[in-house]
Formats: C-alpha cells, sequence, structure tokens
C-alpha cells in the first residue's frame, strides 16, 4: 500500500551538516488519520539489519476506523504535542495527553483515536528496546522512576466487521491485510512485553547544585542502549520545569560541539536557549560536531543576570539524542525548514580581554 512520507531511504538525499530548524509543521486540510499523517524527518540505518533509528512527525485529525497497524522495523516512543490520543492495543487502551509518552513495542498492534487537530513527535529505534538509564552513583531511585509507568489494563472487544485492516510496517514500506473481526480481541494477558505510558511530571530532575553543568545526559528518561558500553542509540531527553542555583555559571545552556546528533522538540513554552525562534510544535537537528547553543539575547541575558535562585518554568522541551549520523529526508528538508537560521548566531561579537584574568566575580 501507499507509504505516503514514510521512508528510511537516507542515501537518496545529499548529506547536510548545517544547522536545521523547522516552524511548527502545519495541521492536514483533509482527513487524515495517523497512520496516514506520518511523516519521516530523519534518521539513520536500516530496519533490515536491526540497527538505526528513524523520527517521524505525526500529523493528523481524524481516528482509524476499522484500521489497526504494528511495526515489524522496531519500537515506537510517542511523544504528543497537540491533542490528546486515546491507544487501543491487543493488551488494552492507553490514553496519551502532551506532556505525556507513551512506548509501543515490535509487533504490537494498536490503532489511534484523536478528536480534532493533533500533533506530535515519534522515536523508532531498531535495535533494542527502550530502559531506564543506568543510575550509577544516583543510587536506587532517581529521574524517571519504574512506579510511575503505567501498563494498559486488558480490555477486550468481541466484535466482526466486514472489513478490518492490518497494516504492517515493514522494511520502511506499509503492507496491508484484511479480517472480518477485531484483533482487539485478547481477554486476558500475562508477562513483560507490554504497551505503556509515562507522565513527564513525574520525572524527578537532578542537576547542579554548586556551580557548572551538568551533563544533558542527566535529564535521561529512557535510553535504548548501544552494544558499546555508555554509548546510547538513541536517548530520550527533557528538559522540564526546575530550579537553576549554580554559582559563577553561565546558566543557559553552553556553546558545544558533540559526538552525538541532537533532534529537539518544543512541546510549550519558550525554550531557555532561544526563546524566540524555537516554537511548539516546531524541531531542530545539530548534527555530529555542528556547533550551537544561545542565540543573542539569551547569551545577553545569561551573562548579565544576577545569579538568585531562579525557577524556570511554563516550559517542555525534548531531545532525540543519538550516537549516530542523521540523515535528513526530502520532506523534512523541503517542509517549513528556516532557512536563515544559522542568522541568530551572527551577532555574537567578541568579549575576550586578556588583561581580565580574574574575569567576572557574578
Amino acid at each position: 500500500m501507499d507509504k505516503g512520507l514514510l521512508t528510511h531511504d537516507w542515501d537518496t538525499v545529499e548529506p547536510n551538516p548545517n544547522q536545521l530548524r523547522w516552524h511548527p509543521f502545519d495541521f492536514p486540510e483533509k482527513k487524515t488519520d495517523f497512520v496516514q499523517g506520518l511523516h519521516t524527518i530523519c534518521g539513520a540505518g536500516d530496519p533490515k539489519v536491526r540497527n538505526g533509528i528513524a523520527v517521524h512527525i505525526y500529523l493528523c485529525n481524524k481516528p482509524m476506523e476499522d484500521k489497526c497497524l504494528y511495526n515489524s522495523d522496531g519500537d515506537f516512543l510517542i511523544v504528543p504535542q497537540t491533542g490528546t490520543l486515546t491507544i487501543t492495543t491487543e493488551m488494552g487502551k492507553m490514553e496519551v495527553a502532551p506532556r505525556e509518552i507513551c512506548v509501543i513495542q515490535r509487533g504490537m498492534r494498536f490503532s489511534v483515536d484523536v478528536k480534532g487537530d493533533t500533533r506530535g513527535y515519534i522515536l523508532e529505534v531498531f535495535d533494542d528496546h527502550f530502559q531506564l538509564p543506568s543510575l550509577g552513583p544516583i543510587g536506587a531511585n532517581g529521574l524517571a522512576n519504574p512506579r510511575d509507568f503505567l501498563t494498559p489494563v486488558a480490555c477486550y472487544e468481541d466484535r466482526e466487521v466486514n472489513q478490518f485492516t492490518v497494516i504492517n510496517k515493514y522494511h520502511g514500506h506499509l503492507f496491508a491485510a484484511s479480517q472480518c473481526h477485531s484483533p482487539f480481541d485478547v481477554v486476558a494477558w500475562h508477562g513483560n512485553y507490554v504497551p505503556y505510558k509515562y507522565d513527564l511530571k513525574n520525572f524527578m530532575v537532578i542537576n547542579s547544585v554548586s556551580f557548572d553543568h551538568a551533563d544533558p545526559s542527566i535529564f535521561t528518561v529512557l535510553t535504548c542502549p548501544s552494544l558499546k558500553p555508555g554509548v546510547a542509540i538513541a536517548d530520550f531527553v527533557i528538559f522540564p520545569p526546575r530550579f537553576c542555583v549554580q554559582e559563577k555559571t553561565f546558566r543557559p545552556p553552553y556553546y558545544h560541539r558533540n559526538c552525538m546528533s541532537e533532534f529537539m522538540g518544543n512541546l510549550f513554552g519558550k525554550y531557555e536557549a532561544k526563546e524566540e525562534g524555537f516554537k511548539p510544535g516546531g524541531a531542530s537537528l545539530h548534527s555530529i560536531m555542528t556547533p550551537h547553543g544561545p542565540d543573542l539575547k539569551c547569551f545577553e541575558q545569561g551573562t548579565n543576570a544576577e545569579l538568585t535562585v531562579e525557577r524556570i518554568e511554563g516550559t517542555l522541551s525534548f531531545m532525540f539524542e543519538s550516537s549516530l549520523s542523521m540523515a535528513v529526508t526530502s520532506w523534512g528538508n523541503n517542509t517549513k525548514v528556516e532557512r536563515e537560521y544559522y542568522k541568530v548566531w551572527q551577532p555574537l561579537k567578541k568579549y575576550f580581554n586578556p588583561k581580565n584574568k580574574e574575569g567576572t566575580k557574578k
């Protein structure tokens, strides 16, 4: 069947190492369900060898009626931005609202019901499953705690229909079969291979309470590890409301280059490093070793602000971080791209003064 704008063919586009940012993606004008509204924006690897990731944007406005999807390629981590998803799975139902996430594993059949314009992000991993990160010296509890993850209660329907379409995502393509009854007829289940949801408000933030920045990995909610110790195929990281108390520190996210690819989305509010351009429903991609950081306004505020106890409030953004070098699809290169994104750094100027050896004493 027609796969629309879903793709895993990364080799048909020229590589682009530049900083990329997208304006909020438009809702569809015609009636579009969840599967029809899947748009692949970037990714790397190959589901045929079970190694890689894909990032999708979903844009839809109608329910999947007598239709379900299962993914042979990998696991979906779904992040709603606008609109609540009512997801029916073989194990039961989940209602997933903005500021919540859910994970639907490889092979699970599911159907998505929406009411009105709905938008969000999907991180798909081809390798292993998502799991909680190792807490190391943090100890037994912290970050995303196991007790806060919710799994469906068994819920079944014994329903016969003229045609129920079962869609299979396989090698980045879509295939369809039909049957005369609902697949959601599982009366009870037992085991641990099950979809789940998580409320991001339950994330226990850990950060520096003296000076300097902790590595952004301290904000990891879920990770899909690689075979190399300490290196992730993909991390799901959030930047939630929190207190900032560091002394003698430039508190905004600092300027850097990274050995990881960083795909970011804004769920609501203003992102602390770029308050003006990075809007809810949009996205950005900073590729491996491509420099990036705060814009001029954020730099000036962070440099001159009095370092009192401060609370970052009214905002929630996230990052899909990967050790893989991601390629942008044709749709991603030609849809809502902010062509002059690089100009946010052009006004920055040199402030270095070799005579000021003590630096700022704030």
